[in-house]
């Protein structure tokens, strides 16, 4: 998968076609961090052999499917996984984001979504599964210093904003 930093659009080009976004979430210095890599979807491939660890996933690894939005004429497919294992290199992911969502609820797409709405939205769907899901909360006792700050940040961050609905776009 292509690295992308915090806040790049993966939109493909000419705006076709289907993207695959992964956000790795690990910890650095005591804070939850996350970085982006995405990679364009080929015909006939699943999106989950592209939302994968590069090499052997260490203890207490986690790949899931979080969301999906309509960018730029095309799709993003976004997987959240864990842990990150260059936590280093990512950037900390902003306490003062949240989950947008649209002002009708007929049509939930809301118009303007930032990177880190995307890793709060899935923050808060792995903190979820970990109450709910018992494979993914044995998951999260190998790696019990990332848990807390996922778990954190996903029951402290609401809904902050309604925004009205249109053609979604990622801002950076």
């Amino acid at each position: 998968m292509t690295g992308a930093g915090v806040g790049d659009s993966p939109t493909p080009a000419g705006g076709r076609g289907t993207i695959v976004e992964l956000l790795l979430f690990g910890t650095s210095g005591g804070e939850l961090t996350f970085r982006i890599r995405s990679a364009h979807l080929a015909e006939g491939e699943h999106p989950d052999r592209l939302a994968g660890f590069d090499s052997a996933p260490p203890a207490g690894a986690l790949v899931h499917s979080t969301s999906w939005r309509f960018d730029n004429g095309g799709v993003v497919l976004t997987y959240a996984a864990l842990p990150d294992l260059l936590p280093a290199s990512a950037g900390r992911l902003d306490r003062g984001a949240g989950i947008v969502a649209s002002t009708d609820l007929l049509a939930p797409s809301p118009a303007v979504i930032t990177p880190a709405n995307v890793a709060a939205h899935a923050c808060r769907h792995l903190a979820v599964l970990r109450r709910t899901d018992p494979a993914v909360a044995a998951a999260a006792r190998e790696v019990p210093g990332l848990w807390p700050l996922l778990d954190e940040y996903a029951y402290r961050t609401a809904v902050t904003s309604r925004i009205p609905a249109t053609s979604a776009t990622v801002l950076s």
